[in-house]
């Protein structure tokens, strides 16, 4: 069963799906730790969630392109005595243009932040949730880890990918323990990602049945964890897209691809 006030950490909490999965736990009546890099939002956010939804909130800024910065985040809610119940590992960002048009440190934090600390986190954070007998994970993956890579965000697919097959093999360990783990895959979602990587031009051709709103997104994903699914598509759009991939043959998957993404990839 779950306690009372489960504790929840939100990392990327600052804006888009990380703040809307905050408001959406705090309004199920969780206790939250929310963390980010631009702590001035955490603050305005901890704010409105004490006030709406008498929420403890604890704000604990963190760069997680830092390699420390996972273990020093955990070992901050150890210090205050704060366990967590409810991980939602959804930092992320992406790296617009060629492979080799940005140096090896912008890819190396990039795989820090989608890769290393999302894995670092559960690990962490698991064997106190299977000890207590109780614990979500929702490791915030993509429509994109489903379709073959592209052109530009090189890097964006394969990482959601590894994200989707590590919360398969995690759900799995941890069956009977009280725990489950979701991958949730959100297509085009309404929010500051695109403004961040400079491609909003880009994105704005694309048509408006392509595109959800975060807090469908949140919905959705917050039933898929309590239901015990390990991967979950969002949208109706997003899933027949999923689908369509699956069934064609790869050289044809692969071609679709590839032509759809000059429409909204800078690949260069």
């Amino acid at each position: 069963m779950p306690p009372a006030r489960p504790l929840s950490l939100v990392t990327g909490a600052s804006a888009g799906i990380g703040a809307t999965f905050a408001r959406a736990l705090a309004a199920r009546g969780h206790d939250l730790a929310l963390t980010a890099r631009r702590s001035e939002r955490l603050e305005t956010l901890a704010a409105e969630l004490r006030q709406q939804h008498a929420s403890t909130v604890t704000v604990l800024p963190a760069d997680l392109a830092d390699p420390a910065a996972p273990a020093a985040l955990c070992e901050e809610l150890a210090r205050r005595g704060l366990a967590v119940d409810w991980l939602i590992n959804n930092a992320g960002y992406g790296v617009p243009g060629g492979f080799v048009a940005s140096d090896w440190h912008t890819h190396a934090e990039f795989l820090q932040v989608l890769l290393a600390a999302p894995v670092e986190l559960a690990w962490r954070l698991l064997p106190g949730m299977r000890e207590r007998g109780y614990g979500r994970i929702v490791n915030v993956a993509s429509l994109a880890g489903h379709v073959p890579g592209t052109a530009g965000h090189t890097l964006y697919a394969p990482a959601k990918a590894f994200l989707i097959k590590f919360s398969q093999g995690l759900a799995l360990e941890s069956r009977g323990c009280g725990v489950h783990v979701c991958a949730l895959c959100p297509g085009f979602t309404y929010s500051e990602f695109h403004d961040v990587t400079g491609t909003r031009a880009l994105m704005n051709k694309l048509p408006g049945f392509m595109w959800q709103r975060a807090d469908e997104v949140v919905a959705e994903g917050m039933e898929a964890v309590e239901r015990g699914e390990a991967v979950h598509v969002t949208g109706r759009v997003n899933r027949a897209i999923k689908s369509m991939f699956k069934l064609m043959p790869d050289r044809l998957a692969f071609r679709l691809s590839a032509r759809q993404a000059r429409r909204y990839r800078q690949l260069d």
